[in-house]
């Protein structure tokens, strides 16, 4: 096991599995200037490490994430520009690229919920590929509290989940809603009393898969998901072909038609 300990983030490799846990518990993960800072660099750092097959994030305590510290903020007015303004050659400033990170990264990310999920945290869950909640869970687009809207890339990635008119009501409103709602709306991908445990389970079925594979996959249906047909199977194909013959492909045919279980190598990068 790889293990890193960082004052607001916790972040340990085991079995080609990055655990990823916000760690402020007493302040419900709150995020702080310093958290941003810390899950922008784990990030980097699982995009950079190939052995990682797959990522769990998760929070310490009761809560996932309540969202921005805004006693922080008080505290530290220059983190709001700190963070929101951007780099010319950017493409996202840091309250953006908190959360969409986790979409680009190049293996799957599974965000366990419970607790509060509020604001700046339901972004950054948003933002990953699969959301497993307790149906007790509390979530809320909350930004309207403070008279804002959601800016931490919410609008790339709720509206891929569910419908126009929900995605607007709830952002509008700010009203809180549970774990069970957030399934049926399809914001959650799956409810559990444990969603550590499922989180785990599915991530050890997905690393166990060819690791090329799986990061074709992410990549795939990023370029392609409600493209048109003919840009969908033109990304196909090329995807397709940068997988062929590479030894992680050649170990998986070995694999299935011999019904050993060769291990794979480092993933390709996508």
């Amino acid at each position: 096991m790889a293990k890193a300990d960082m004052s607001r983030v916790n972040f340990d490799v085991k079995d080609n599995i990055a655990y990823v846990s916000l760690n402020r518990p007493e302040k419900h993960n709150g995020l702080d200037l310093l958290m941003f800072k810390e899950l922008i660099d784990t990030a980097k750092k699982i995009t950079r490490d190939k052995s990682i097959r797959a990522v769990i994030l998760t929070g310490e305590g009761d809560s996932f994430c309540a969202g921005l510290d805004f006693k922080a903020v008080s505290k530290k007015p220059s983190m709001v520009p700190q963070l929101f303004l951007k780099f010319p050659w950017s493409k996202w400033n840091d309250f953006q690229k908190v959360a969409l990170i986790w979409r680009n990264i190049p293996v799957p990310v599974i965000t366990a919920i419970k607790g509060n999920c509020f604001g700046g945290g339901l972004q950054i869950a948003l933002g990953s590929d699969y959301r497993i909640a307790r149906p007790d869970a509390s979530l809320s687009v909350m930004e309207i509290k403070w008279g804002l809207i959601p800016d931490m890339s919410g609008t790339v990635t709720l509206t891929t989940l569910t419908r126009y008119d929900i995605a607007q009501e709830l952002t509008m409103t700010g009203r809180k809603f549970s774990g069970k709602d957030a399934y049926e709306y399809g914001i959650v991908s799956k409810l559990s009393d444990n969603p550590m445990e499922d989180a785990i389970a599915l991530a050890t079925t997905i690393a166990e898969k060819s690791p090329d594979a799986i990061s074709a996959t992410k990549f795939l249906f990023r370029k392609t998901w409600k493209a048109n047909p003919v840009t969908a199977l033109l990304w196909e194909r090329w995807t397709q072909m940068r997988l062929l013959g590479r030894k992680n492909q050649r170990i998986a045919m070995k694999n299935g038609l011999s019904g050993k279980n060769e291990p794979f190598v480092d993933r390709s990068s996508f």
